[in-house]
């Protein structure tokens, strides 16, 4: 059992931020795109409390910390709505709402951009995805967008992402010279947060305020740990699961060596799916790859089911994601639950 999130990380960029990971920035590949990765994942994150507890300086050493440390995210949120009393973010949008681009601007008002146009329920009598107000599906829509947390059992309106990509050449000089060290002048595919936009990660254990080097190439952030107050959010992350949900993060199921799109039973060979996770219907994209950093060296590679999956169970998880079995998640060197792996909240059908 996994403590339940109590504060949020209010991440704000001073500058620019890294948008890529792994080994994809190559002289055949000047576009630098391939390795599109942002925001950090919240392993990324957990590197910054590594970095506390490793500098005594800046914090009280709690060695207690990291073994009891579970993170969440990414998410985001206009700062000015991370306050004391009330609270909102942007989670990504749920598969079975359809809407089609160009999604909402999170800073313009009175747009009509971004209407969600069909909103899917499972038919269990037929087995087929239908619309709730039965209306027929047609065109093609987009699945790369963000919906308010506060809107999460009935949102009317999609948002794009409130930052764009700047690639541009990084070279590193020599101190005494002018001159790059040959394999020194690289191309960083950097990304622009908006002015009023932070990236938002869930946490149980307190960071301390403060500006802190913040994923590839040690660009600066500037980050604030405030409490977990919102009443109708904490509400939602305590909610029994029920037999229909979706993933706000995406989720690594599986062993060391396989990726799997449901928890298999524990040392089963061959891989067999959990009994409770039966299911009748799944809406799902193509998987993505999941890679972190640990102690310098980097972990094995992994495909993940990606955030905005909903999955309709034949039986209901009757407990909220902090209560899920540790055995459900894979763990090289930590529980993947610690990234806050396959994250769930219920959806009305």
């Amino acid at each position: 059992m996994t403590k339940a999130f109590t504060h949020l990380l209010q991440i704000t960029p001073l500058g620019l931020l890294y948008g890529s990971a792994g080994g994809f920035l190559s002289p055949e590949n000047l576009v630098g795109r391939s390795g599109n990765k942002f925001p950090p994942s919240s392993a990324t994150v957990s590197g910054l409390y590594a970095q506390v507890q490793s500098n005594p300086e800046r914090a009280e050493k709690k060695t207690w910390l990291l073994p009891d440390l579970c993170l969440a995210g990414p998410f985001w949120a206009k700062s000015e709505e991370i306050k004391p009393d009330s609270q909102n973010f942007f989670v990504p949008t749920p598969f079975n709402f359809l809407a089609q681009k160009p999604f909402a601007q999170v800073n313009k008002t009175d747009q009509d951009l971004g209407q969600v146009k069909h909103h899917l329920k499972w038919n269990d009598a037929d087995k087929i995805w239908q619309d709730t107000k039965e209306q027929s599906i047609q065109g093609k829509f987009d699945q790369d967008s963000w919906i308010a947390i506060q809107d999460w059992q009935n949102p009317q309106q999609v948002y794009e992402s409130p930052w764009k990509y700047l690639p541009h050449l990084h070279p590193r000089l020599q101190e005494e010279q002018r001159h790059t060290k040959e394999g020194d002048l690289f191309l960083e595919n950097a990304v622009q947060v908006d002015p009023d936009i932070s990236l938002i990660y869930l946490t149980n254990e307190v960071l301390p305020d403060g500006w802190y080097r913040f994923g590839g190439e040690g660009h600066l952030v500037d980050i604030k740990c405030c409490q977990l107050t919102d009443q109708k959010i904490i509400d939602l992350l305590h909610k029994k699961i029920g037999n229909t949900f979706a993933l706000i993060t995406p989720a690594i199921w599986g062993s060391n060596r396989f990726s799997y799109r449901f928890p298999q039973l524990p040392e089963s060979n061959p891989s067999v799916i959990d009994p409770d996770w039966n299911y009748d219907a799944l809406i799902t994209e193509r998987p993505q790859p999941f890679r972190y950093r640990l102690g310098g060296k980097l972990s094995r590679g992994r495909y993940g089911i990606p955030a905005g999956s909903v999955y309709v169970l034949q039986k209901a998880l009757d407990k909220p994601w902090h209560d899920w079995p540790e055995n459900w998640f894979p763990t090289e060197a930590y529980s993947f639950k610690r990234w806050g792996c396959g994250l769930a909240l219920p959806l009305a059908m």
